[in-house]
């Protein structure tokens, strides 16, 4: 069955460009072109994949990622933006985007990514999970794996979609030093381009949440040069 692609685009000209090659690579497309419209059929439709536009009319794309996660969407949402700025790259991954590809761009590569984090959902909802990793607990730290929640000495913690993921990466790998490029790759997929940066600055956010002291942590410990190693 083909995957369905929800395009959220403002532009005509290029809602209709993009429209025309999803279709041509065999996608079925449902088009918004604002952000309230976008909401609404992703919650209907549940599509496979969101390749949302950043700046639209009245709710912006940052905004309609924002409260897809909230409500619990899982699939892969790729944000078309003309800024490239380190902040705003990191704005949109803290709400929850998966990837963002800076305008112009090509449509070869737009439609390479789309295949890969298609590929990597598919893959990932395709994976049994063991019984014994459907929650980890480290202490007072407990992840519970199918509610997607993480407590701390019995108190929810609210996490990002990604740094859930992390979270979860590094604590089924205790005591097992992981570089960031590794990180990278399981975390956020091979093609993501956001660099390592990416991974320090979750890791910060993730301390913050979980240590009792940040600025010396105990649970997620920097190894040098390398990378970070879980201890529970």
């Amino acid at each position: 069955m083909a995957a369905t692609i929800l395009l959220v685009e403002d532009d005509p000209n290029l809602a209709e460009t993009l429209a025309y090659a999803l279709e041509l690579r065999g996608y079925t497309v449902l088009r918004a072109e604002e952000g309230w419209a976008a909401l609404r059929l992703a919650q209907e439709a549940q599509p496979h994949l969101v390749l949302l536009d950043w700046m639209l009319p009245g709710l912006d794309g940052l905004e309609v990622c924002r409260r897809l996660r909230q409500r619990g969407f899982q699939a892969p949402i790729l944000m078309l933006t003309a800024r490239d700025a380190e902040v705003d790259r990191v704005r949109g991954l803290e709400e929850g985007a998966d990837d963002y590809i800076t305008k112009p761009f090509s449509m070869r590569e737009l439609m390479a990514r789309i295949h890969a984090h298609l590929r990597r959902a598919q893959r990932t909802a395709a994976e049994p999970s063991p019984v014994d990793a459907q929650r980890l607990v480290f202490d007072d730290l407990v992840i519970d794996v199918p509610r997607h929640q993480v407590t701390l000495a019995g108190r929810p913690l609210a996490l990002k979609p990604k740094e859930f993921d992390l979270l979860l990466f590094l604590a089924r790998h205790p005591g097992r030093v992981l570089s960031r490029a590794l990180i990278l790759e399981r975390v956020w997929g091979w093609e993501f381009h956001g660099g390592s940066r990416t991974v320090d600055v979750h890791i910060r956010w993730l301390r913050e949440k979980i240590e009792p002291d940040p600025a010396h942590p105990r649970r997620i410990v920097t190894v040098r040069g390398v990378g970070y190693r879980f201890e529970g």
